[in-house]
């Protein structure tokens, strides 16, 4: 009974951006981390806390435009609790005019007091 591995980035802030295997409208997204229950250390500073989400229909390096010559699109900012369940599920909102995203960017501004890393187990996009 062990945790398993993490996707870690050093420091207290990162981000990850992950190619959809098709065109989605996004509606939600969920994170993952570990209980204090299964920690190794006992803890969960290295969760991660305040989290935004992007989307756009290229790959984004920091602010890129997509074919449509608009930037990517912010679709919600969350709070991950780590008193909470460890799978969370955050509504996004929708973009108008309404459309579909081949790239997500999950970027997590803050963790809950680890210096070293933050830790993310599991990320899902929902959408159709």
């Amino acid at each position: 009974v062990s945790p398993g591995s993490c996707w870690a980035f050093k420091g207290h802030q990162g981000q990850v951006v992950i190619r959809l295997p098709a065109r989605v409208h996004l509606t939600a997204i969920t994170v993952q981390h570990i209980t204090k229950d299964v920690s190794p250390s006992g803890t969960v500073i290295s969760a991660p806390k305040d989290v935004a989400v992007f989307v756009s229909l290229l790959g984004t390096s920091g602010g890129g435009v997509d074919a449509d010559g608009e930037e990517e699109s912010l679709l919600g900012t969350f709070t991950y609790n780590v008193e909470k369940e460890p799978m969370q599920t955050f509504p996004l909102k929708d973009v108008l005019p309404p459309r579909a995203f081949s790239y997500v960017k999950l970027l997590v501004k803050s963790n809950w007091g680890n210096p070293w890393y933050t830790c993310i187990y599991r990320v899902q996009v929902h959408g159709r």
